[in-house]
């Protein structure tokens, strides 16, 4: 990957301290500030050079720096806390001096229409390699999981950055969460992000980074994962419901898959169709949530869309939403017993 050497610039840490920048808890912000390190990250992204790259949450723009220097055609950034609007300018103008470009942008990731960002000559057949097009991001914790099912929507239904293809991106994101984007069948790890991950792309985690790399130093080592999409997705079920069943298998980890199924449908039919789900799939209602495979869950998933079309009462069953009922008349009733001692 061919590098360039950006004009003089004060280090990371320099510039926290030049513009009283510190690290804010409410937006679980963790700064890079070792050079060679962001330069490893970015070496695992690929080559950049004349691609198109968004960075999700520069902050004081370590990584930015690493990016820049593998003359990427162009760098976007979007950055929600306006306070490193300086510090960002500078590497902006910075890299405009070597005739690079790069776009700020002040706003939520999780807003963003990102199909708006690219320049429709990067578009490439979902069947052709990857377009020149990454994404990039030191995520905070409070926003990875949100943002990467978010994210895998998009891939699911390519759009957004999808919309020109299988864009790849590398993210980072606490130890626990990128160990189990990559866990497969069997292992502890495993849970419905690793299902969800795993369905529509290829996760590699690359690295485990130590939280002393970061200030404020965090309670948690980081690891750093590449997403690439699959040509052919591994279910042929869309995402909503696939996720939906995916969450209800997963929420008794440690119990039999066969006791999460059963919150799908109201609890005067739970047992039976639950039993049902599992015959149609050919599956063994004792197995467990981390034995199955992605083909177990959409087998799973399609005898769930045949139950919903012979019953379809069942559709808006909201397990959930009759927990909260009964918990309030649960609170109910204990007012008025509440109001009969107290009479």
């Amino acid at each position: 990957m061919s590098t360039i050497r950006l004009p003089p610039l004060p280090s990371i840490k320099d510039v926290l301290k030049i513009y009283r920048l510190r690290a804010m808890k409410e937006l679980s912000q963790n700064f890079i500030l070792n050079q060679n390190l962001a330069d490893k990250i970015i070496k695992k992204t690929g080559n950049l050079n004349d691609c198109h790259v968004l960075e999700i949450g520069p902050g004081p723009g370590a990584l930015t720096r690493s990016i820049l220097k593998c003359q990427p055609k162009k760098l976007i950034v979007v950055e929600k806390d306006k306070r490193f609007e300086p510090t960002l300018e500078m590497l902006a103008d910075a890299f405009e001096t070597i005739n690079g470009k790069m776009e700020i942008i002040f706003d939520d990731i999780m807003k963003i229409n990102m199909s708006n960002l690219f320049p429709s000559t990067e578009i490439k057949a979902w069947t052709e390699k990857c377009p020149r097009i990454k994404l990039i991001g030191n995520l905070p914790f409070n926003v990875s999981t949100p943002l990467i099912i978010k994210l895998l929507h998009a891939i699911s239904e390519k759009r957004d950055a999808w919309t020109f293809g299988k864009t790849r991106m590398t993210l980072t994101f606490q130890k626990e969460v990128a160990e189990r984007l990559i866990a497969q069948p069997l292992d502890v790890q495993r849970c419905r992000l690793s299902v969800m991950a795993q369905a529509w792309t290829h996760p590699v985690l690359h690295f485990i980074i130590p939280g002393t790399a970061f200030i404020p130093k965090p309670k948690v080592d980081v690891g750093l994962v590449t997403f690439v999409p699959l040509t052919i997705p591994r279910t042929k079920h869309e995402f909503s419901i696939f996720e939906k069943v995916t969450r209800h298998i997963f929420s008794f980890r440690q119990k039999y898959g066969i006791r999460g199924v059963e919150t799908l449908f109201p609890l005067e039919y739970r047992t039976e169709l639950a039993q049902m789900m599992y015959k149609l799939s050919d599956l063994n209602p004792q197995t467990r949530p981390v034995e199955l495979t992605i083909e177990n869950i959409d087998n799973l998933i399609s005898a769930y869309k045949y139950l919903l079309e012979k019953h379809p009462d069942i559709k808006l069953y909201d397990y959930r939403a009759s927990r909260r009922i009964v918990s309030l008349s649960y609170s109910k009733d204990l007012e008025i017993i509440e109001c009969v001692n107290f009479e």
